[in-house]
């Protein structure tokens, strides 16, 4: 059975919000393209407007809250092979693809940490998540985020998970949540050191310090790692070869999701051929699915 969540959660039930004392700390962008990779040990000199580097193949993406040219140049300038191709300036928003706000989803208030609540007043049970997405994915509004939150909320429900390994774990929200709802030990992986960055942060504004660990490397290096639960919000193409390791597949329970229908449609058959069950399914729009799958592992 495919599950849609409710029609509130499905309009993302926005929470009235304020500022807080503190603005919003991107309310523009600014982006230097760089030929050639900036080494992470230079990020000290780019100065207090810094957002991060995002590293893509043989290009860095600087991004900035405010013009900062004169301090890109000055590092392009004394290291050989860095060159500026392009500089880009547009609102935190439109990166985004829309205005974040507080949003209830699966039980939680997923709040950008600038922000302030008021009046709330709903259910004393929801569990807030503190969250500075910077400019990486997973800001909560996506709906793969969403319906990954909602098969977490079923599964930890229901189910004993204490190890949970999340797999391209970008802000660490999945990660995060898992703690929250009482997993013990959580292990989030990314392959881009930005995203690494950015859930440790997330780890710390959340108090979750002592159960989440975040470490950077692939998927692939990671997937023969002992968990309860893994969740791989990931591309297909990722899920697929990671389902091909006998090491990936001996676990408990499974979250898939990132999966458009031609792909969600493939990769059921392939978690079958694998021994595994599905148990749940979520979609949005029938455009997005996520799958909760029972492993091989009797335990």
């Amino acid at each position: 059975m495919i599950s849609k969540g409710t029609e509130g959660e499905k309009r993302f039930s926005y929470i009235n919000t304020k500022r807080g004392e503190t603005a919003a700390p991107y309310d523009k962008l600014h982006v230097y393209l760089l030929n050639g990779v900036l080494p992470y040990s230079e990020e000290r000199a780019l100065g207090p407007w810094f957002v991060g580097n995002w590293v893509e193949e043989n290009n860095s993406f600087l991004f900035f809250s405010k013009p900062s040219k004169d301090r890109v140049m000055a590092i392009v300038e004394r290291r050989p092979g860095l060159e500026v191709l392009e500089e880009f300036a547009f609102d935190y928003d439109q990166w985004q693809g829309e205005s974040l706000e507080s949003i209830k989803i699966a039980g939680f208030l997923i709040r950008p940490y600038w922000y302030r609540e008021e009046k709330w007043k709903g259910p004393s049970e929801i569990q807030e998540i503190l969250l500075d997405p910077g400019v990486v994915f997973g800001n909560g509004l996506h709906p793969t985020t969403q319906d990954c939150l909602r098969a977490l909320r079923w599964l930890m429900g229901s189910k004993d998970i204490t190890n949970v390994l999340d797999l391209g774990t970008g802000t660490g929200i999945l990660a995060i949540a898992s703690a929250l709802m009482g997993a013990k030990e959580v292990l989030a992986v990314d392959i881009n050191p930005l995203c690494v960055k950015t859930a440790e942060k997330n780890v710390r504004l959340n108090g979750v310090e002592d159960i989440v660990r975040v470490i950077e490397g692939s998927a692939y290096d990671f997937s023969g790692v002992g968990a309860d639960l893994i969740v791989a919000n990931l591309d297909y193409d990722v899920i697929s070869e990671l389902l091909k390791e006998q090491k990936f597949i001996n676990k408990r329970w499974y979250i898939f999701s990132g999966l458009m229908r031609t792909p969600y449609r493939k990769l059921k058959v392939m978690v079958e051929k694998c021994g595994m069950r599905v148990e749940k399914e979520w979609d949005h729009e029938m455009t997005w699915f996520t799958i909760a799958c029972k492993g091989r592992c009797k335990a």
